[in-house]
């Protein structure tokens, strides 16, 4: 063996070793367990699950003789992680984490298909699970992964400010929200200045949305770029209409997430869209002038669209998967029901897990410590990514955003802006 070898060997077992012993003794169990799941995630997924007396996996542990080993990184060191360990021979990872924008056929032929899993041992009440985080995980017909959390997009207002704009509803269509942002835009009683609506500009989350509120779309699941043109026109048209009448920043090229979050805490926004899981930290005392004050509502369809068809927000979601080179699959698979399972979903809402099943919703114990759980749980049942994952997906979202952008500040007339997009991102597509 050559002494190149030896030290990629080496290496890589240090690595391993080093990455996951922190987590190997924190998770020990308190018997001699026969055995041993390694699972690569985020640290979130290892907290929501519990731990001491509070742990949910504590039972499985037990009936499987089997302990669990927790490696964790943030998302995208993880998902290179899961990707290297996946390609190579042999893994001692069993479970893996993904997010659902990032399985591209070539990665997703590194895992199990699933569906042969489900037929012989079945996930207790599967057509539970939102079909539109199922689809999330499934490429070119296979199940590759079980959705386990998620972060559905909702719009957020500010009750006080709407009422002293003269507001004394939230909106119920979209053009009914663009007129509120521009009456929500001005001076509160505090003799702070409002903007009606504060979004980020470099998330393809918004523009996606708008388009959809008008029947149309970026990118379908089935790959259809911009299948409705006019759609998306009328979306945009919306952004720079609110632009225009000073309902969005000033600052909206530069705006970023977090600045949404602080703008909605300070009252310098009456609306914004964000996940719903942000309720709790927009009311937060500590952190906010409004407790209590900041709603959540499914973001409006348009009025031609309202109780005809339902509006598909946009939602991103972790799924766990089985690496095809894993070593015990049969064990992998066990933790997956279980993890899966009504009262562990359950355990993890209560715990801050952003629940993938539409029954968890209606459960009192998960409603008593989330006002929004019912409205979240009819939207995440028509909720689906914000475009589905292809190996050009980063740069055609960038191109997207380019084009946005342009159109928004009124540097270019939206119609030739979505003419770009479709003819720069065409390029970009699957074959």
């Amino acid at each position: 063996m050559s002494n190149k070898r030896f030290a990629t060997i080496n290496r890589r077992a240090f690595l391993g070793s080093a990455a996951g012993a922190a987590a190997l003794f924190a998770t020990r169990p308190s018997w001699a367990a026969s055995k041993t799941l390694n699972v690569l995630s985020h640290k979130v997924h290892q907290t929501v699950l519990g731990a001491d007396d509070g742990d949910l996996m504590k039972d499985w542990k037990a009936t499987n003789d089997a302990g669990i080993s927790w490696t964790t990184f943030d998302s995208n060191p993880l998902q290179d992680r899961l990707f290297r360990e996946a390609s190579l021979s042999e893994t001692d990872y069993g479970v893996g984490y993904i997010i659902d924008n990032r399985p591209t056929s070539d990665v997703a032929a590194l895992f199990e298909p699933l569906d042969d899993y489900l037929d012989n041992d079945g996930i207790e009440d599967f057509g539970d699970i939102a079909p539109g985080l199922v689809q999330g995980m499934t490429v070119d017909g296979k199940l590759i992964g079980i959705p386990v959390r998620h972060a559905t997009q909702g719009l957020f207002y500010n009750e006080e400010l709407l009422e002293e704009a003269g507001i004394s509803a939230p909106p119920t269509t979209l053009e009914e929200l663009v007129e509120q942002a521009k009456k929500a835009t001005f001076k509160s009683n505090a003799g702070a200045p409002v903007v009606g609506m504060v979004l980020a500009s470099d998330l393809a989350v918004f523009p996606v949305m708008f388009a959809r509120a008008f029947g149309g779309d970026f990118i379908t699941q089935n790959f259809e770029l911009v299948p409705d043109p006019a759609a998306m026109e009328e979306g945009l048209n919306a952004l720079r209409g609110m632009f225009e009448a000073g309902a969005l920043p000033r600052s909206y090229a530069t705006t970023r997430n977090d600045d949404q979050v602080t703008w909605m805490q300070q009252g310098r926004a009456a609306f914004t869209v964000l996940p719903f899981a942000r309720n709790g930290q927009l009311n937060n005392p500590e952190q906010s002038k409004f407790p209590g004050k900041i709603k959540a509502i499914e973001f409006p369809i348009s009025a031609a669209l309202k109780d005809k068809t339902p509006m598909a927000s946009v939602v991103e979601a972790w799924g766990m998967v089985i690496p095809r080179n894993a070593k015990d699959k049969e064990l992998a698979w066990k933790f997956i029901k279980e993890v899966s399972s009504k009262r562990v979903t359950l355990g993890m809402a209560i715990n801050g897990n952003g629940p993938v099943r539409v029954s968890t919703y209606a459960e009192k114990d998960f409603v008593a410590k989330n006002p929004v759980a019912e409205v979240e749980a009819g939207v995440l049942a028509h909720a689906r990514g914000a475009f589905p994952p292809f190996p050009e997906a980063a740069r055609a979202q960038s191109t997207l955003l380019e084009e946005v952008q342009l159109a928004v500040l009124g540097r270019k007339p939206v119609k030739e802006a979505v003419a770009s997009i479709i003819e720069r991102v065409k390029p970009m597509m699957p074959a």
